[in-house]
């Protein structure tokens, strides 16, 4: 019970400390992001100004794309992420990932597309990827401008097929 109330005094300074984060709640406003996953996303990537591109957090995470060549010859080689940087920011990313997916309707189509679409479908664990990079511009985004989130602007990425009009019958 005594570490019950230590854990207790955490969350409760974890809540001050997110009331203190400029647009915080506009995040928070995302299902599948909690305080916790929140907080520990900031703590790791600091402070959100001294950053001029999405992308570079980006590479801080170790989520920056690189292609490897396996060995020479015909293999083409493949693109994975770099896994340089911060594991911890890393890891945070990935958990809103998941979070995310399991808890927000707009990120659950999303990822339901990413894996399943005919052009290029992404491996489960490819497509998580994608997602946490996509809620890293998100949260990044929000930061910056102070603006509020709107999963309908996150499912425009959905390519659905133009459907072929039938020919009308003279």
């Amino acid at each position: 019970s005594k570490w019950l109330s230590v854990l207790d005094s955490i969350r409760q300074a974890i809540k001050l400390e997110m009331q203190e984060i400029p647009y915080a709640e506009n995040i928070l406003a995302i299902n599948g992001v909690g305080e916790n996953i929140l907080s520990g996303i900031l703590a790791e990537m600091g402070d959100v100004s001294r950053f001029d591109d999405v992308k570079e957090i980006q590479k801080l995470s170790g989520m920056g794309l690189v292609f490897f060549v396996m060995q020479p010859g015909k293999h083409k080689g493949q693109t994975k992420i770099s896994h340089r940087g911060r594991k911890r920011l890393r890891y945070w990313l990935f958990q809103v990932a998941k979070s995310a997916v399991s808890h927000a309707d707009e990120f659950k189509q999303l990822h339901e597309y990413y894996t399943t679409r005919s052009n290029n479908p992404l491996k489960k664990m490819q497509s998580l990827i994608v997602i946490a990079c996509k809620i890293l511009r998100v949260i990044y985004t929000i930061l910056k401008t102070g603006t509020t989130y709107d999963p309908q602007k996150l499912l425009k990425d959905i390519k659905r097929p133009v459907e072929a009009q039938a020919p009308m019958a003279a």
